[in-house]
């Protein structure tokens, strides 16, 4: 079996790596909170100090981290993944970062004789628990088919997009539209909610109509029991939203529901929902009515 090093052990890493250990690959774990790594081990990882150590001597290395800025403590430095790296080795980025970042990194293994896909998921936490994650991948597709058996392992699908930097693009131009469609799940929420309109017979309509998604199958009732136990976070939304303006914004390309969705997630987080669950930003829309979702009462 491949000797894999993983790095990230957050609300999606952590189980992606225990699916890879379950399957009988050898797991070596890094994560910048000993803890994580150290709950890992209970399951049969070693545990390395250093992004170099968790490198070192693998045949694959998979980082999954928050944002750019993370891939720049997990990949650089003296005790960086890049300074442990070996010819030969593959290396898979699952986070969501900016295509520029993901074509830089590209470079930089290459440079040390190693190949690269970004390779960002779609499902949330129930899918990495479950091995269920739907993989968007950019980079060579010969190294994409030599690591299928990690990526079904991990995932159910693996749709491959290009060169390197489009996984990152597919992701972002993604989860702009995730992001919308939980606005407009909110918004529909909040009109129906305020007219004292029974609010489960309303989600029954909209799964039942032309209304219906991904986000009110998968978030309708969490809003009305107010439930947003973190899947996937408000902040890390904004953060991509974020990234996609960015990355429209350089392309000449107007994005005007991105940047209304970006503002209403800004005002979630200055409000202090960053750590909840994405469909917090209803929240913002219950300041407005005056009422939770579920509390539906006639205006007079």
């Amino acid at each position: 079996m491949k000797k894999i090093g993983f790095i990230g052990l957050g609300t999606m890493g952590a189980p992606m790596a225990s699916n890879l250990l379950k399957k009988g690959y050898t797991v070596t774990a890094y994560n910048r909170s000993a803890a994580k790594a150290e709950a890992l081990s209970g399951e049969g990882a070693a545990v390395a100090l250093t992004p170099r150590e968790a490198a070192a001597g693998q045949d694959v290395v998979i980082t999954m981290v928050s944002d750019d800025s993370s891939i720049a403590a997990v990949y650089e430095g003296p005790d960086g993944l890049l300074a442990g790296l070996s010819s030969g080795t593959a290396v898979i980025d699952c986070s969501t970062i900016s295509p520029a970042l993901s074509k830089q990194l590209a470079a930089q293994v290459a440079e040390k004789g190693g190949s690269f896909l970004d390779a960002p998921v779609t499902g949330s936490k129930p899918a990495a628990i479950d091995g269920t994650l739907v993989f968007m991948v950019g980079g060579p597709a010969e190294t994409l088919e030599a690591q299928r058996d990690i990526f079904d392992t991990m995932g159910k699908k693996i749709l491959h997009m290009g060169e390197n930097g489009t996984g990152s693009i597919a992701k972002l131009a993604h989860n702009t539209i995730v992001g919308i469609n939980n606005l407009a799940l909110a918004e529909g929420f909040a009109m129906a909610s305020k007219a004292g309109l029974p609010v489960e017979t309303f989600l029954e309509l909209v799964q039942l109509g032309s209304a219906g998604s991904k986000a009110a199958d998968l978030k309708g009732l969490k809003i009305i029991e107010h439930n947003f136990e973190n899947q996937f976070s408000l902040a890390l939304m904004l953060k991509d939203l974020k990234l996609a303006s960015s990355l429209n914004d350089g392309a000449g390309l107007p994005s005007p529901m991105l940047n209304l969705a970006k503002s209403l997630f800004q005002a979630g987080q200055t409000q202090g929902y960053g750590d909840e669950d994405l469909s917090a930003v209803v929240k913002v829309y219950e300041q407005w009515i005056g009422h939770r979702i579920a509390d539906s009462q006639k205006t007079e």
